[in-house]
């Protein structure tokens, strides 16, 4: 059969098909566009985890789904398989039905910051929570923020004050070095945090007060951080009758407001009470979506939260500010393999340990100092503040090593010269460990203390003023 030529083809002919094909490709291009919304249904409701169907919505990416009453739950992607999305909620799920309206939101989790955050209270949204009105912040951070190049960091190379006799002396931080303060219930992880956060010299302090009990919230606002502190910190609360998905926001959120401050060449102290809490939200929402527990019950997925967490906070590029950051971990039963401990003492700049049985002994705060290390002291402390250091702890560990005989009475004075000095200089190492919550020591303060101790020591114990 042969094949009409163009000319050949009827006028009316032509223009059908001139039409249908501009039809056909005005529905290719309507399908293709983003702001086309495909709603899909929830098919499942297991707990904290929800499944719909129906819709294609990246990791990270929100949905908005309907209750009876019309109201709208907001939740988040975590994950999926084949054609079911795997979504956590930020809130409630009271009245939330099956088959209820799935509506993709098209936006990533992100919040507005600025200045006016400052002396603020805020949840894991970015939502005030101090009832001083609504926020009017212009600029917008995405929660999970950018990795800076660590070719591109600058060095840690300047010593941070952060008030405390013991960590300035013995555990020197630097600016921008990340920390963590370990220890069990009870022994006072928030109340160190607390003297660190009056104490310590920076343009902005950021907390974020994660899975903590509700009452510490206001209690942290008001008697640790008082007036003058706040004007200069913002805090992130998110308690811990809050979701899982609000409280790993909650932890995203305050890292988020401390690279915001740092990019702006502020030097910024990142308070974060608890890491382990945040270890534990990010584990219940990895067991609600299928994921396989490993140690003790916590997923892989929390063992690559960690790090990036973590690794967010620190010494800025050239030309930017710097965060410091504290973290306080739990060791859930004084367990200090606890595999939190483990994964956080492995990837943080130093930990400092803190004891139940220096508590007991009425220390405060309670540190181990022959557990904990500051990795970034050799950098910046001073060769003669190094050597002071080193031998304090050679005589607080032979005192320790020989307690016992000690307590028992078996041991006899003359016997042994160098446990004798450390019989002699123990109540003077107790004084200088101890510090009242309200007591500021500076730096130099700190050195000059340490310089003192051991100078009693090369004198053969006596005390000197």
């Amino acid at each position: 059969m042969r094949q009409l030529s163009s000319a050949e083809i009827p006028e009316f002919a032509l223009g059908r098909a001139a039409r249908l094909t501009a039809r056909l490709q005005a529905l290719q291009q309507s399908v293709a566009d983003p702001g086309v919304v495909v709603e899909g249904k929830l098919a499942r409701a297991t707990g904290m985890a929800l499944e719909a169907v129906g819709c294609e919505v990246a990791v990270g990416g929100r949905c908005l789904i309907e209750s009876l009453q019309g109201d709208q739950v907001e939740a988040e992607v975590v994950g999926f398989a084949g054609d079911r999305l795997y979504l956590m909620p930020t809130g409630e799920l009271r009245g939330v039905s099956p088959n209820a309206r799935v509506i993709p939101a098209r936006t990533v989790s992100q919040v507005k910051v600025g200045p006016e955050l400052l002396g603020r209270v805020i949840d894991g949204a970015g939502k005030p929570l101090d009832g001083r009105g609504p926020l009017s912040c212009d600029d917008t951070v995405i929660l999970e923020g950018t990795a800076v190049n660590p070719l591109s960091r600058e060095p840690i190379s300047e010593p941070l004050d952060v008030g405390v006799r013991a960590i300035n002396a013995l555990l020197t931080a630097g600016r921008g070095q990340r920390l963590g303060l370990f220890a069990g219930s009870g022994i006072g992880k928030s109340t160190l945090l607390a003297m660190m956060t009056r104490f310590t010299n920076a343009d902005v302090i950021v907390v974020g007060l994660v899975g903590e009990r509700g009452r510490e919230v206001k209690e942290f606002v008001e008697d640790n951080l008082g007036e003058e502190g706040l004007r200069r910190s913002v805090v992130v609360a998110t308690p811990a009758d809050c979701s899982p998905l609000m409280r790993v926001h909650g932890a995203w959120l305050a890292t988020s407001v401390a690279e915001y401050f740092r990019d702006q060449g502020k030097n910024v102290l990142l308070l974060m009470d608890s890491l382990t809490r945040f270890a534990q939200a990010q584990r219940e929402i990895g067991l609600a979506i299928g994921e396989p527990p490993a140690t003790k019950g916590y997923p892989p997925s929390v063992f690559a939260r960690l790090p990036q967490l973590v690794e967010r906070a620190g010494a800025g590029m050239l030309g930017q500010g710097s965060i410091t950051a504290f973290y306080t971990v739990l060791a859930e039963g004084d367990d200090e393999h606890d595999p939190i401990v483990d994964a956080a003492r492995a990837i943080l700049d130093g930990h400092i340990m803190l004891s139940r049985a220096v508590a007991e002994d009425g220390i405060y705060p309670p540190i181990d100092v022959e557990a904990s290390v500051s990795r970034s002291m050799p950098r910046i402390a001073g060769d003669q503040q190094l050597d002071d250091a080193r031998l304090f702890r050679e005589i607080y560990s032979y005192y320790q090593r020989h307690r016992d005989l000690i307590t028992v009475g078996a041991y006899q004075p003359g016997s042994d010269v160098k446990l004798d000095q450390a019989v002699a200089l123990w109540p003077a190492i107790e004084a200088f460990l101890s510090q009242s919550i309200h007591e500021d020591v500076s730096l130099q303060s700190s050195i000059d203390a340490l310089a003192h101790l051991v100078a009693m020591v090369n004198a053969g114990g006596t005390q000197t003023n």
